[in-house]
This record gives structure tokens, C-alpha cells and sequence, in this order.
């Protein structure tokens, strides 16, 4: 009998994965680059019958064709190395998933070395951390479209579950899957820093203590800002210090945030594709500033100390202004999806993204089922111009503005908040300051600029010759 499914590198999200469909009824074969580990991951996990190999010739032969090899190793080289070492023993249509956190433009590189191979590549986000992976992760693969439907039957069994069925779907051509990925994990980076703004605000703006906060969050979190990420927000605000029962442990975690580059990788990619998302750029900027922590210490009994109490700001205030700033991180992460799709060629169906993070990633939230909806007509251009949505935000702004203006007199930092109004006020409006900048560049450059009354018409004007005489 040979294995259904094969799994390579078995970390913590290979060796959930590859329970995963163990418990779904596939029998799995294993490999790790160290067979001893291998094995002790199989003996710890006697149900699942993991068929660890002591070498990937083994490994491969072990595997039913065509073939489903899921690598869950580092992104970078390792993956091109593991890539490497297979492709002598691939043969005809067997397929190499790559469901590790990959740079797309890599994908793209690995795509095409497959298409002058016999077997198919496939890069595929997998979101939802270890639990997600082991119970029913989100799942965003791309790439060649005949893997995909032999990869559907095996991984909608071990997809999570939303209210439009498993979460899984083809994003598109190429790298889709993997720039997908890199995007949920830009809003995700958006949505963390928001919920942090919120939450610095209710405590060190509004002065509730840390149950008060948690309470908060779990009340929100039954209501229209239903998230896991609000919902394990209200658990941190409850957990006691092991070493000092009587204080918070948040309170002695260093405010140091790491990332690994996903969020800085959308940064990059929306500039290249010249689309705007400054609540996720604002929190990239914002980790990195965490990062100069030493720097902070010595600025702050310069500059600081200035922060003051939130005047004029309620809870329910701090509520609609998360709201609000949530839904235009959301609409500029899918019109970042919309460029890529349309530059690249993806053919990515913005609705299906939506449906498959309802459930399983860690950006699920209850407003996803709207969003799906909102983008079932193809020609939304972008999230706040659905009448739902638009409607809601203008609802909120008041309390929104409020919020910005009151952080910005008590000297709390919300750059995710104020960046985010910044951006909604600048694409609501019709005629906004970049004239300035257009008359700027056209005098000290000759770059030109166009007509309101003339557009598409390169103009230049001697501007000093008029200005001085």
C-alpha cells in the first residue's frame, strides 16, 4: 500500500499538518532532514501512523502517484535545496507543494523551473498557526490549475470549515497562492496593530484596569468586531504573571515586536504595483520603532513623558474607531489583490479570498461573510464603495475623528488609527494637495504636469520667469 499524502519537514506546523490528515483518513508519509527526530515525532504520535522514510528516495517510492509532496520547511534556500534533491525522482504529473511562507517572486522562479519538468509545483499559504494547521488550517494555493484539482480532494478534507464551506480554494496563476498569503499577513500585521492602539488606549487613555479591558474585548468580540484576534486580545488581558501572581503578564512583556518580513514584503509589493496601504506600512513602521527599544529609553526623558489622559473619548468611541480603521486596512489589502491579480495575471477571485479566511487563518473575523459579499460583483473597485460598508464608515467617522484627535492632545501614539483616517479622508476626497506637488516638480524639474481643462496634455510653465517677473 502506498501513502496517500507525503509531508516533508516535520516542525511544529509539519508534524500538525501532517496529523491532519491522518485524522482525515489519508495515511502519510514523513521525511525530516534528521530521521531520528522523524521518528521520535511519529512514537509521540502513535495515531496518526506517520510512515517516516530515511531518505527521500524512500520517501518519494513510499507515495501513491501522482504523487502530493507538501514541504513545510524554512522559505529561502532550503526550499530550492529540498526542490533540488527531488526532482531526479519526480516523475509525470507528481506535484511539490510549497506551504511554507515564501516570497511569491520565488514562486514565480520555482513555477517556471517546473513547467521544463515532468511533475508540477503549487505555492500555498497555510494560515492559522500550529492549532489551524492540525485542525483546519485556511489554505491558499496557486499555480498549475490540473495540481490543483488533484490537490482539491485531499485538502478541502483538511481545510477549516467557514460558513461557505472549507477554506481552501485556487487563488490563480503562478504565485498567487503565496502573494494571497503575503497579503492576509500584511492585514494581519494592520489588524494586530489596531487592536494594540485599542487597547493602549482603554487602559492607558481611559485608565480601565486590565479585567476591565479584558471584559471589553470579549464583549466586542460577540458583537460586529467578532475576530480571533480580538478574542485572544481579552485572554492576554487576564493572564496573571506566573512569577508575581498579583500582576499582569502582559505588563513584563518587553514591547519589543519581531516580525519575520511577510508585512514588509507587502510594503514592497504594493509600492512596485503603486497601490497605497499605509495602516499596514504604519504597522511594519510601528514594529520597527518597538525595535529601537534602547533608543526610545534615551529619547523619551527628552521629548516624553507628555502623555496625558483621553479627553472626550468613550469606550464604545475606541469600539467604532477599530471598527472603521479595521474595514480600510481591509480595502486596501484587496485592492492590492485586484492590482496583482490584474499586473500578474492571476485571475484571483476577490470573493473566494474573503470566504476562505472566514475560518482557520488568523485573520478570521465575523465581517468576512460581508466582505465575500461585497465583492461577488467583480466590478467593486474597492471595499469602501460597497453601500454597507460605505454606510457604516460614515456612521463611525465622528467617533473615529475623536478618537485620533484626543490621542493626538494626550500624546498616545496611534499611528495605525490616525494613519488610516489620513488615508479615507484622502481618497474621499475629490481634489486633494497634489497640484502642489505636480507645480513643485515641474518647477525645479521640468517634469510637467496636465491641465484640469486640458488632461492628458503634458503642459510646462517657467514658473519663476512668472512668479518674479
Amino acid at each position: 500500500m502506498k501513502n496517500d499524502v507525503g509531508v516533508i519537514g516535520l516542525g511544529v506546523m509539519g508534524t500538525s499538518l501532517a496529523r491532519n490528515f491522518a485524522s482525515r483518513g489519508f495515511s502519510v508519509g514523513a521525511f525530516d532532514r534528521t530521521y531520528e527526530k522523524g521518528k521520535a515525532t511519529a512514537a509521540r504520535h502513535p495515531e496518526a501512523k506517520l510512515d517516516v522514510s530515511p531518505d527521500l528516495a524512500t520517501f518519494v517510492a513510499s507515495l501513491a502517484r501522482p504523487r502530493r509532496i507538501v514541504l513545510m520547511i524554512v522559505a529561502g534556500a532550503p526550499v530550492d535545496e529540498v526542490l533540488d534533491k527531488l526532482d531526479p525522482l519526480l516523475e509525470e504529473d507528481d506535484i511539490v507543494v510549497d506551504g511554507g511562507n515564501s516570497l511569491f517572486d520565488d514562486t514565480d522562479r520555482r513555477d517556471a523551473r517546473a513547467k521544463e519538468r515532468p511533475w508540477r509545483f503549487v505555492g500555498m499559504g497555510v494560515s492559522g498557526g500550529e492549532e489551524g494547521a492540525l485542525l483546519g488550517p485556511s489554505m491558499m494555493p496557486g499555480g498549475d490549475l490540473a495540481a490543483w484539482k488533484h490537490l482539491e480532494p485531499v485538502l478541502t478534507k483538511i481545510a477549516a470549515v467557514g460558513s461557505g464551506g472549507p477554506c481552501v480554494t485556487h487563488c490563480g496563476a503562478g504565485s498567487a497562492g503565496h502573494f494571497v498569503k503575503m497579503v492576509h499577513n500584511g492585514i494581519e500585521y494592520g489588524d494586530m496593530q489596531l487592536i494594540a492602539e485599542s487597547a493602549t488606549l482603554l487602559r492607558s487613555g481611559l485608565g480601565l484596569a486590565p479585567d476591565r479591558v479584558a471584559d471589553v474585548f470579549s464583549t466586542w468580540n460577540e458583537g460586529e468586531l467578532e475576530s480571533f484576534l480580538v478574542e485572544i486580545t481579552a485572554d492576554i488581558f487576564r493572564v496573571k504573571d506566573p512569577r508575581a501572581p498579583d500582576a499582569l503578564l502582559l505588563d513584563s512583556v518587553l514591547d519589543r515586536a519581531g516580525q519575520k518580513g511577510t508585512g514588509r514584503w507587502t510594503v514592497i509589493a504594493a509600492a512596485e504595483l503603486g497601490v497605497a496601504i499605509p495602516t499596514i506600512a504604519a504597522a511594519v513602521d510601528a514594529r520597527i520603532v518597538s525595535a529601537g527599544k534602547s533608543l526610545r529609553e534615551r529619547i523619551e526623558p527628552v521629548l516624553g513623558g507628555h502623555a496625558t489622559a483621553l479627553e472626550g473619548v468613550s469606550e464604545d468611541d475606541v469600539r467604532d474607531a477599530l471598527y472603521a480603521a479595521k474595514i480600510t486596512s481591509y480595502a486596501q489589502g484587496f485592492t492590492l489583490l485586484a492590482r496583482a491579480s490584474e499586473s500578474k495575471g492571476y485571475g484571483t477571485k476577490l470573493g473566494e479570498i474573503a470566504r476562505i479566511w472566514t475560518a482557520g487563518c488568523i485573520i478570521r473575523a465575523r465581517f468576512l461573510d460581508r466582505v465575500t459579499a461585497a465583492f461577488a460583483d467583480d466590478g467593486l473597485e474597492s471595499l469602501v464603495l460597497a453601500p454597507d460598508f460605505a454606510d457604516e464608515l460614515r456612521k463611525r467617522l465622528p467617533a473615529w475623528r475623536r478618537v485620533v484627535a484626543a490621542s493626538a492632545r494626550a500624546g498616545i501614539a496611534t499611528p495605525g488609527f490616525s494613519t488610516s483616517l489620513a488615508w479615507l479622508d484622502g481618497v474621499s476626497t475629490a481634489r486633494g494637495s497634489a497640484s502642489v506637488i505636480q507645480a513643485q516638480r515641474d518647477y525645479f524639474g521640468a517634469h510637467g504636469y496636465e491641465r484640469t481643462d486640458e488632461p492628458g496634455v503634458a503642459q510646462h510653465t517657467e514658473w519663476k520667469t512668472l512668479a518674479r517677473g
